[in-house]
């Protein structure tokens, strides 16, 4: 195995740096958040950070980068306190990808991708239509990280959709293969998983027993 300690990764170049860095934690969720500002200007981008924090209430976060550029999405969920959070899915790595392009806030990526807004059960913000997982939230609170000028948003999960044949009845196991669920790679590459392996609930085994 290759060996790099912290004298090495600051030796990198940027982009190789970058890149590198990104893919060392391992795969990584792909969504896209759907927002809209005040005055009904829709937007769309991706997001590799969004992380569970808890089921009861249940809660999800997600990492912002410094807000020392625009971020409309940031700016539309503090000004209305509502977006979606919406599984990419393999038939639309492509598109959701290209939202990652730095448009001006006058303009939405809905319009600039294949991606088709969908507003439902009278939210606020957009879903995204193609996506199989569409989450509606609100948000909560946020927390700034000094280490690297960042800021966790969390929000609160007040309803959502998933396609049928991936929601288990007997236990509620949400099987994201079935949906063609994308996971990311660093910054851009994505991997869809064709299959699961579930293991029971595990307790502690007596000292004589094997694995």
């Amino acid at each position: 195995m290759k060996f790099f300690d912290q004298n090495s990764i600051s030796n990198f170049d940027r982009i190789h740096r970058i890149n590198l860095m990104n893919s060392l934690s391992g795969y990584k969720s792909a969504n896209l958040l759907g927002t809209v500002s005040e005055d009904g200007q829709e937007n769309v981008a991706v997001f590799s950070s969004i992380v569970h924090l808890g089921s009861n209430p249940p809660v999800l976060g997600f990492i912002l980068r410094p807000t020392t550029v625009p971020r409309n999405t940031y700016e539309n969920i503090k000004n209305t306190g509502f977006y979606t959070v919406n599984h990419i899915c393999k038939e639309i790595t492509a598109q959701a990808h290209h939202t990652s392009a730095k448009y001006d806030k006058s303009i939405s990526e809905f319009d600039m991708t294949n991606l088709t807004p969908e507003y439902k059960n009278d939210f606020y913000a957009p879903f995204v239509k193609e996506c199989p997982v569409q989450i509606g939230m609100k948000y909560l609170e946020e927390y700034y990280i000094k280490a690297n000028d960042t800021i966790m948003v969390v929000g609160e999960i007040q309803f959502f959709y998933v396609n049928d044949d991936m929601l288990s009845e007997q236990d509620g196991f949400l099987d994201l293969a079935k949906g063609n669920v994308a996971t990311i790679n660093g910054l851009d590459a994505y991997a869809v998983p064709e299959s699961n392996t579930r293991y029971e609930y595990q307790r502690p085994k007596k000292v004589t027993d094997k694995v």
